[in-house]
């Protein structure tokens, strides 16, 4: 009990200091801070031809010809079947295609992978990293995250926090319903295992920004275990006062089924595990199955592959193409 209350006296600690909302970074006293600092703003992108495109206007006119906060956009399209690379291109993004990034190496699959490939296709000095789901994006969203980055020579990273609606498919908003995952797996995870982190809000938000010396020192885990991952791997690299959140005000985005949730809960238990491992915490005979039996409402049987592989650090990789 006692070092629970540590933990908690500690993330409060935290909080009161490295908390802010985006309002609080306009983006003129931005402009100030930027100096040569270069931002690059990172969309991976799969199947998103409703959304991507209005994202992509709103950076580009607000943060790019507006006001120059940000130096590129770039969309990774993550293998996708409909127009998104076309949409994300007309509005003005650079689209990359996930598989052409680094080509020499094994293609895999993933929202990690589309992040992994996305930091080795741009070349800011800071990145964002944005979902290009979002039904609520606003220029603040950008501003926000970037703020205590250019405001803080400190501060390696930066995750948003926000008010998560749970939109049905007849249209109710149902407050706070949002973000379930995180909920019911991701924050009991992270409050028994790496209780300091239990001060962010959103741990497997989409919207985050970082120092690209940073992300280029921490392995990205493939599938949607990526952001969990990075949580923790960045805590250990840079420690809790390197890191920060800032309130972005509400999100809304396309909603999972309760098969792909499933899925993906698997994806970050698995992440938390291979953690775990790594920091000699746990010790085992055997690694964990990674097959996930789900039945449908037919009461059929589906049995799905939720292993997750990892890209290593990119330095490492860029260290090697260089000694070759």
């Amino acid at each position: 009990m006692e070092t629970d209350l540590r933990a908690l006296a500690k993330v409060q600690e935290w909080y009161g200091t490295h908390s802010s909302a985006a309002a609080e970074w306009p983006v003129d006293a931005l402009m100030l801070a930027k100096g040569t600092t270069t931002v690059s703003v990172v969309l991976p992108a799969r199947d998103e031809e409703r959304t991507v495109g209005d994202i992509v206007t709103v950076i580009r006119r607000d943060l790019v010809e507006r006001t120059p906060l940000v130096d590129e956009i770039v969309v990774v399209d993550s293998n996708s079947t409909d127009e998104t690379a076309e949409r994300a291109r007309e509005a003005g993004a650079r689209v990359v295609a996930q598989n052409e990034v680094l080509p020499h190496l094994p293609a895999l699959t993933g929202k990690g992978e589309a992040l992994w490939k996305g930091l080795a296709a741009s070349g800011g000095d800071i990145v964002v990293f944005v979902d290009a789901d979002l039904r609520s994006f606003g220029a603040h969203y950008i501003s926000g995250l970037v703020g205590p980055l250019l405001a803080d020579a400190g501060t390696h990273f930066v995750k948003a926090t926000y008010e998560r609606p749970y939109i049905g498919a007849d249209g109710a908003v149902q407050r706070g319903g949002g973000g379930r995952v995180t909920e019911l797996v991701a924050r009991p995870l992270i409050n028994m295992f790496w209780p300091e982190l239990a001060g962010f809000a959103q741990p497997l938000g989409g919207e985050y920004a970082a120092r690209r010396a940073v992300l280029e020192q921490v392995p990205f885990v493939t599938e949607y275990g990526v952001e969990f991952g990075l949580l923790v791997d960045l805590l250990q690299l840079v420690g809790l006062d390197a890191m920060a959140q800032v309130d972005l005000g509400n999100r809304t985005h396309t909603h999972q089924s309760m098969t792909a949730l499933g899925r993906m809960a698997g994806q970050i238990m698995l992440t938390a595990w291979s953690r775990l491992e790594r920091q000699g915490r746990v010790m085992a005979s055997e690694s964990p199955a990674h097959t996930l039996l789900q039945f449908g409402l037919d009461g059929q049987a589906d049995l799905v592959d939720v292993a997750v592989a990892e890209r290593p650090p990119l330095a490492s990789l860029l260290m090697e193409e260089d000694v070759a």
